[in-house]
């Protein structure tokens, strides 16, 4: 019998490709199977933060994208009559993490850019047109994944050392291991409209929130030419109905003015169901779910497409640690460990934002005209609405507790500018890494470079060093997906910490 695929992955979406792109940086072979023949021509996700801008970084394809996305300039609140009630503005400067906080894009630009970072990679087999009809655990541990070509009708089975289940919504992965979605109780009915024109649309470049409990709505610049607004579906209607060029030109209209509609080319116009939703195990032996098929989040806060691709950053450098005997299958366990609260507590705070701007009927549109305005004078607020930092993970086998508020476990390392010019990320590759207060001994390095873990040393007046201090410790030990796993005042007992992960590819 053949042996089996390190890993399979269903569903080649942006979460699935990136999950490939990932494990082929370390040295992982993959199959990625998806239903459909090429990738799906619609735009749907427009916004990736910062944090998840590193993640393209160390899949090689941020620079790709940073030509083809458009920072974004803050959030306006509206209220039924388009009137500013409140505008919380932000500059397009990168952050701490090396990246804009705010990023806009089109959906099909960046899986373009994904795909084209697997295509010619020998680690990475990427088949479409294929229906994925069974998955199983076979009597030696390995998945059996059943494969039916969509054309031909020919069967095919596939024997994997891992599953990963990136295939959606409607993911069969999911049903196959008898995972239940569970609902948050949100749900809403959208319609989505996307826009080309060279016209020009003469509106802020931030995003901007109609807070109206009967059309909430929302519009945003995407890129050079593309716009995008969501309105919410009044009981009865439908996006057919409201697809209707009159009646599109009206609900459009306060942000085109005199533009004729004529000069607006409809990309989409479709109805969404905004919901919260989680799968009640994300892992059932070697298969896991990841992305949507795990999570669904109301997109009010832009996390959606940044979860599943967290999601791709957590699960794969630990993959590769467990294939090449650097860690035990059981540290698999920490990736819904870590994943599940820090996706939870996105959900619910875009499940909070979502019914605080549509919900309340006229008493809530009195208290946002109200209280909106003064929001921004609130101290803090205003940073704390920019914010894209993230919670901390959870404790888990992979990631020390937190021993004071300050502390730096769990959360992402920053990614400033060394001494020699380059940023954090671009030295630290996709390894583990010890950061360190002053220099370390000779031995201490060489024994890093046996392990292959990257030493940085650090000034204490440097950027870096500050952000130790301020944690309370002189020494960082950081996963190849940013996360600081342990904080301590000896870097060479963290480097002793450290798996070993395979070569990078």
């Amino acid at each position: 019998m053949d042996d089996p695929v390190p890993v399979v992955i269903v569903g080649a979406g942006p979460t699935g490709v990136m999950a490939a792109r990932l494990l082929a940086v370390h040295g992982v072979r993959s199959v990625v199977l998806d239903r459909w023949p090429t990738a799906y021509p619609r735009p749907r996700a427009v916004h990736l933060d910062d944090e998840v801008c590193r993640i393209l970084h160390r899949a090689g394809v941020y620079e790709e994208f940073a030509a083809v996305s458009r920072p974004a300039e803050g959030l306006r609140l509206l209220g039924p009559d388009h009137r500013v009630l409140a505008q919380f503005s932000r500059g397009t400067a990168d952050g701490a993490h090396g990246h804009p906080q705010a990023n806009m894009f089109d959906q099909p630009t960046l899986e373009a850019i994904l795909r084209r970072a697997v295509d010619h990679d020998p680690l990475v087999t990427l088949r479409g047109g294929v229906e994925v009809t069974s998955v199983s655990v076979d009597g030696d541990g390995a998945v059996a994944v059943a494969v039916t070509d969509r054309g031909s009708g020919e069967r095919q089975t596939l024997r994997a050392r891992y599953v990963l289940g990136c295939d959606g919504a409607n993911s069969t992965v999911r049903a196959r291991i008898s995972s239940r979605v569970r609902d948050l109780g949100f749900a809403q009915r959208w319609l989505v409209v996307d826009v080309d024109t060279d016209a020009g649309i003469d509106a802020w470049e931030g995003v901007h929130q109609v807070c109206d409990p009967r059309r909430a709505a929302t519009f945003m610049r995407v890129g050079a030419r593309r716009y995008r607004w969501e309105f919410r579906l009044l009981p009865g209607e439908t996006a057919e109905a409201m697809s209707a060029p009159q009646i599109l030109h009206e609900l459009v209209r306060p942000w085109t003015k005199d533009l004729p509609f004529e000069a607006l080319a409809v990309v989409r116009c479709a109805e969404y169901t905004f919901r919260a939703q989680l799968a009640d195990r994300w892992r059932v032996g070697p298969v896991f779910l990841l992305g949507d098929a795990a999570h669904l989040t109301p997109p009010f806060i832009g996390q959606g497409l940044g979860s599943g691709l967290r999601d791709a950053a957590n699960l794969t450098w630990k993959l590769a640690a467990v294939l090449t005997g650097g860690l035990p299958d059981a540290a698999l366990d920490s990736y819904e460990t870590e994943r599940r609260p820090h996706v939870t507590a996105l959900i619910r705070l875009a499940v909070g934002v979502g019914r605080a701007m549509t919900q309340g009927g006229e008493v809530g549109n009195l208290l946002r005209r109200v209280v909106a305005p003064r929001l921004v004078h609130v101290p803090g607020l205003r940073a704390r609405v920019l914010d894209s930092t993230t919670a901390p993970l959870r404790r888990s086998a992979l990631r020390r507790p937190r021993r004071s508020p300050w502390s730096r476990n769990g959360r992402l390392c920053p990614n400033p500018v060394l001494g020699d010019g380059q940023r954090l990320d671009d030295v630290l590759g996709s390894s583990f890494a010890v950061l360190a207060l002053g220099p370390l001994p000779p031995q201490v390095a060489a024994e890093a470079r046996r392990r292959r873990v990257v030493l940085v040393p650090v000034e204490p007046a440097s950027a870096l060093g500050r952000w130790l201090c301020r944690g309370g410790a002189r020494a960082a030990l950081v996963r190849p997906d940013r996360t600081v796993m342990r904080t301590g005042a000896d870097g060479a007992a963290l480097l002793r910490a450290a798996p070993v992960l395979p070569p990078a590819g």
